[in-house]
């Protein structure tokens, strides 16, 4: 290993997440134990602002410390290689994918080492959610495809959100609701999770598309959705039919019009995430069921053990890849792949995202290597 290797980290401020910052400094070759991650590319979308915004309440930032109180780390997902290591099973020259800090490089201490992958034992990390540390080798991937890179960076973490979203709210019967509203529609998750519910709600179950008026012919043309509403047509919502809202947005001021409007129709009000508010869910007083956080670990965990780990990969899997074959069908593409250089071209994305100021059409991913 060059004993001179630089670590690159791009920093972001925790109280203002549209700001950034570059930090170099000299890289530490592994301990025994360790091993040397080299990050080659990632994925940026507004899911991993949305870590970013509930860094503390969710312990996002716990998972690559800084050591700096007012500045963090913001998770991402994407690909590395190993180029140094001393722990046997985790050879150099092997490429994983997982949870990374936007960074040159990671150190990991990989424990419960198998051919599918290894954990990262970190003694930071042990008490954090278990599912982001671990790291999925790709030679022993079903899911892996060298040519898929960009658009798995991109749809994994997300779809995961949407497929075990969609699991949950029909097995709990979409909790009696006739009908269902997702609010940012045009957003990934929210039109995977439309993508992923299309088995569930054919029977005649109508999917209704909130969004703004500017993003309103890209969620129509999607075809997922059974009807787009924009977000001042509100009240053109069948409020006589029990309601299941979806909640991406975060929006409060669009999560008391969805209450008032919909009264005791509303059945279930699920927070699903939001990466332009950076609150955490409050009690604002509202009529109606209190929103729910929905947290898709806990829902893997339930069909872990009601399915067992092997039958939850390949659904997920399978569901997965028919979703990128859709997502990158170069007729209808739902998404079109930007590719981004280095730090600085991370820094503005990541200001982008926080502002809301991207196509959604475009899936952003940023080469580090």
């Amino acid at each position: 290993m060059n004993q001179n290797l630089q670590l690159t980290r791009l920093l972001t401020r925790k109280d203002a997440l549209n700001h950034s910052q570059l930090d170099v400094g000299p890289q530490a070759a592994p301990a025994p134990g360790e091993a040397l991650l080299k990050i080659n590319r990632v994925a940026i979308t507004t899911n991993n602002i949305t870590y970013a915004a509930f860094g503390d309440a969710m312990q996002y930032w716990g998972f690559f410390p800084t050591h700096q109180p007012q500045w963090g780390h913001m998770p991402v997902w994407g690909f590395a290689d190993v180029v140094a290591s001393t722990v046997d099973g985790v050879e150099i020259g092997e490429r994983f994918y997982g949870y990374f800090p936007v960074a040159s490089h990671l150190r990991v201490r990989p424990e419960r080492v198998t051919p599918r992958g290894f954990y990262d034992g970190a003694e930071h990390r042990r008490a954090l959610t278990s599912a982001y540390n671990q790291y999925t080798r790709c030679s022993a991937d079903p899911a892996y495809r060298a040519a898929d890179e960009n658009y798995q960076m991109l749809v994994r973490p997300l779809f995961i959100t949407s497929f075990m979203l969609a699991d949950f709210l029909q097995d709990n019967a979409f909790f009696g609701a006739t009908q269902l509203v997702l609010s940012s529609a045009s957003s990934k998750t929210a039109y995977g999770t439309a993508f992923a519910l299309r088995p569930y709600v054919d029977k005649g179950i109508p999917l209704i598309a909130l969004t703004s008026a500017r993003n309103q012919g890209f969620v129509e043309g999607l075809g997922c959705y059974d009807q787009t509403v924009g977000y001042e047509q509100l009240a053109s919502i069948d409020a006589t039919q029990p309601t299941l809202y979806v909640d991406f947005s975060g929006d409060e001021a669009l999560r008391e019009k969805i209450h008032h409007h919909l009264g005791d129709q509303l059945v279930y009000d699920c927070f699903a995430g939001s990466a332009q508010n950076t609150n955490f869910l409050r009690d604002t007083g509202l009529p109606g069921p209190e929103p729910k956080f929905y947290f898709a670990p806990v829902q893997i965990r339930k069909r872990n053990a009601d399915w067992g780990h092997a039958v939850v990969n390949q659904r997920f899997n399978e569901a997965q890849l028919a979703f990128i074959r859709r997502v990158s069908d170069p007729a209808t593409p739902w998404m079109q792949l930007v590719e981004h250089q280095g730090f600085e071209a991370a820094q503005a994305l990541i200001a982008d995202l926080h502002a809301g100021r991207i196509d959604p059409l475009q899936g952003h991913v940023v080469m580090l290597g």
